[in-house]
């Protein structure tokens, strides 16, 4: 475990023109917007490894987490039409549109009954067709099945439009999605927040302020959160790090978000497969940048099923200290072209955080030890 850099790497560091951004990190300075499009802009991945490593091992030494989760994706229709999405489809009865019944939802967790697993996952599409009691009824059934499950639930995209759908306001939605067992809310839809990228990628869903807004009543009413960043469609690095300082600006005034998840874009069965993916190298240096800026942030999280299990592996070494779960079944990016596993096992997981050389904590989403594995 390294928390102060070594010789050599302060010399890296400093020979790649950051030794400002090192003193101000030294110091405990908060980085700036320049300062984190700088970081974005160095060609010097070694550098930039050096300071988001030290940043990481200061919070966390060796310790990389991981927790025991399956996902449950109930319906993929969606009245959005968000141009980077594979999994949605825009109404019933489309082609690979699909909507789960209760039974069978449900079915997704009770099919685990003798598995050890603490957290169920739930993203669905914004689907025009069901009932506000189908949510509930799905919180109520899964509990019901497995009371002992944390269910992490609905992003804030479906809050807003639960809210607008049913004429609620969000700590209406909140409050009866807590009492039917909500746990905590996932960070997805969050994209890109700069407009100028989010009127091109996501228009017709709710914008910026919204997303936040509905994440600070969350955190108002007493539920944790993620938070996440799309990277590597149509976005620049100063929309990147702008995206990444309101972030730290609600948590400042929250403290409610528990991981920043950057979610790689993926260009299959989408309207931008004319675009290339991220490299590994710009994905790693959204790692890296992620843990520089985020300093309120505790956890930084490499979701391996959109990363790769060996991409996600070297990001352990790039400000990464959570690797994600075992996930069970997952849609949203294997429908948008993922080739990784549509699941990892406890002790698969266990074997390529050892295999990074640093030591395997299975968390409850709360981030509770679990086992030292």
């Amino acid at each position: 475990m390294v928390t102060e850099l070594g010789t050599l790497s302060r010399r890296r560091v400093d020979g790649a023109g950051l030794a400002d951004i090192r003193e101000k990190l030294d110091a405990g300075v908060r980085l700036t917007m320049e300062d984190g499009v700088r970081l974005f802009a160095t060609p010097d991945l070694t550098a930039l490894a050096a300071l988001a490593n030290r940043e990481r091992e200061r919070r966390w030494g060796d310790v990389t987490f991981f927790n025991r989760n399956v996902h449950v994706n109930a319906t993929n229709v969606c009245e959005a039409s968000c141009i980077f999405c594979s999994f949605s489809r825009l109404k019933t009865g489309d082609a690979a549109a699909y909507t789960m019944s209760l039974q069978e939802a449900v079915g997704k967790v009770k099919a685990l009954r003798g598995e050890l697993i603490t957290e169920v996952h739930i993203v669905n599409g914004l689907n025009p067709d069901l009932p506000w009691s189908y949510y509930l009824d799905l919180l109520r059934g899964i509990k019901a099945e497995r009371p002992d499950l944390h269910i992490k639930a609905f992003t804030a995209v479906e809050i807003h439009y639960f809210a607008e759908k049913y004429g609620m306001t969000y700590e209406q939605v909140f409050r009866e999605l807590i009492d039917a067992g909500l746990g905590s809310i996932p960070g997805g839809g969050a994209e890109i927040f700069h407009p100028r990228a989010r009127k091109k990628l996501c228009d017709d869903k709710v914008d910026a302020d919204g997303w936040l807004e509905v994440h600070r009543v969350a955190h108002r009413l007493g539920l944790r959160s993620n938070c996440t960043m799309l990277f590597g469609s149509i976005e620049t690095n100063e929309e990147r790090v702008d995206h990444m300082l309101r972030l730290r600006a609600l948590q400042d005034e929250t403290g409610g978000f528990q991981t920043f998840i950057p979610l790689r874009f993926h260009h299959e069965n989408n309207k931008l497969n004319r675009l290339r993916e991220p490299t590994a190298f710009d994905s790693l240096r959204t790692y890296a940048v992620s843990r520089l800026m985020l300093d309120n942030i505790d956890h930084i999280k490499a979701y391996w099923v959109m990363l790769g299990v060996e991409l996600a592996q070297l990001t352990l070494s790039w400000g990464v200290d959570d690797i994600d779960g075992t996930v069970r079944e997952e849609r949203i990016y294997h429908m948008a072209g993922a080739r990784t596993p549509q699941t990892l096992g406890r002790a698969e997981l266990v074997q390529l955080i050892r295999d990074a050389g640093r030591i395997p904590v299975e968390r409850d989403t709360l981030y509770h030890v679990v086992a030292e594995a």
